[in-house]
């Protein structure tokens, strides 16, 4: 399996996060606030190709657009990368914060027979890089 989809990646101690939604929903200023805030490295950011690696989903960038961040307001950014990533969790951003369960059941993404755990954030909440951690820990 190899697909290219429109998304943003981050590694967070090798721990690929897979930013998922609609154009504008805050991929790539989330990805900016996990490296800035919390020392993640670029893997990708507005397209991101996915691999199936011995039953793991692996991450990485197109070539032409390895190191490069969108940053809303300063234009696009060289910003040091991570080649690949195994993907940990997804992130799937919604437009709003009440599109977001209080107490949710655990969500899994299933792609080629890999099952990752996934949750869903309104990117523009002042805890959102926090709640990202906070996912991560609890894998």
């Amino acid at each position: 399996m190899s697909a290219n989809i429109h998304a943003s990646c981050v590694s967070l101690n090798n721990k690929g996060i897979l930013i998922l939604g609609e154009s504008g929903l805050g991929k790539s200023d989330l990805s900016l606030r996990l490296i800035m805030e919390r020392g993640a490295v670029l893997v990708a950011d507005d397209r991101v190709d996915l691999q199936n690696v011995n039953g793991r989903i692996v991450a990485s960038a197109p070539e032409i657009l390895q190191g490069l961040l969108e940053v809303r307001g300063l234009g696009i950014i060289r910003r040091p990368f991570a080649k690949e990533v195994p993907v940990s969790l997804i992130v799937r951003l919604v437009s709003h914060y009440k599109e977001v369960e209080r107490l949710p059941d655990p969500v899994f993404y299933e792609i080629e027979g890999a099952r990752i755990s996934q949750i869903s954030l309104y990117s523009f909440e002042p805890s959102a890089v926090l709640k990202v951690v906070a996912a991560l820990t609890l894998l």
